[in-house]
């Protein structure tokens, strides 16, 4: 465990790899603690942060019991864990890929950009309200373009929105990824509609078992029905989704 920033709303959980030989960028893990006993009951999903042959690494927002109980984690404790999950990012080396994050929705860009044959084609656009030192940001930065906006005050979220509106518009003959909190993601879809952009965006729906089997996690798709995140998700083309709301 390893607490990030001046306090560990933020922390870096480092896994020892029982034997997942690889994992696409945006598939995620369920993660039980045995700290947890009888409550919480269920696991928590989190992203994919980076995997290699000796340990997996997930970045984490403390911001509920079972988070805060995995923060007080030390080395030696012990977790079950089952994945990797769901769908993972489109990856096309030859395409102009965008990655918009938003928050704690950088996450899975650190394993996106490691493992990106063309760095040369990737760009980043990281909006956050916490210093930049408290998120994975500092590899992806040396290895990839890098634009960072610090969100202070409310006003500042428009200012943002007009910056996310011109990468957009700039990479519409790319390739765009998405990955943040609901507000964010509903702003990247209508941009990519807008621009007739290709983009893909990954949802952080609330789940409970991530294998399909409880459908807490659905969300209304493009024909009005519902698909479920965590087996067909969490990351879905924007057409695939009505994903409209307040922003």
């Amino acid at each position: 465990m390893v607490p990030t920033g001046p306090n560990t709303v933020f922390f870096t959980m480092r896994l020892e790899n029982p034997g997942i030989a690889q994992a696409v960028a945006g598939q995620f893990l369920m993660v039980r603690a045995a700290a947890f006993g009888v409550n919480p009951v269920w696991p928590r999903p989190f992203s994919i942060s980076r995997l290699t042959p000796d340990a997996i690494t997930l970045f984490i927002q403390a911001c509920g019991r079972g988070t805060d109980i995995l923060a007080g984690l030390g080395a030696g404790d012990t977790v079950t864990i089952w994945g990797p999950l769901g769908q993972g990012f489109a990856m096309e080396p030859e395409s102009r890929t965008l990655m918009l994050a938003g928050g704690v929705g950088l996450a899975p860009f650190v394993e996106y950009t490691a493992s990106h044959p063309v760095p040369a084609n990737l760009a980043l656009l990281f909006g956050h309200r916490a210093p930049l030192d408290c998120y994975p940001y500092a590899a992806m930065a040396d290895r990839i373009r890098t634009t960072t906006f610090l969100e202070r005050t409310p006003a500042d979220r428009e200012v943002f929105i007009g910056l996310l509106d011109e990468q957009v518009a700039a990479y519409a003959d790319g390739l765009i990824v998405a990955c943040g909190p609901r507000p964010f993601l509903v702003t990247v879809a209508r941009l990519a509609r807008k621009y007739s952009a290709r983009a893909q965006v990954s949802l952080e729906n609330r789940m409970a078992c991530g294998v399909g089997g409880c459908l807490g996690c659905v969300e209304k798709n493009a024909l009005g029905g519902y698909v479920q995140t965590c087996t067909q998700g969490p990351v879905f083309w924007v057409e695939e989704l009505q994903l409209t709301g307040d922003a």
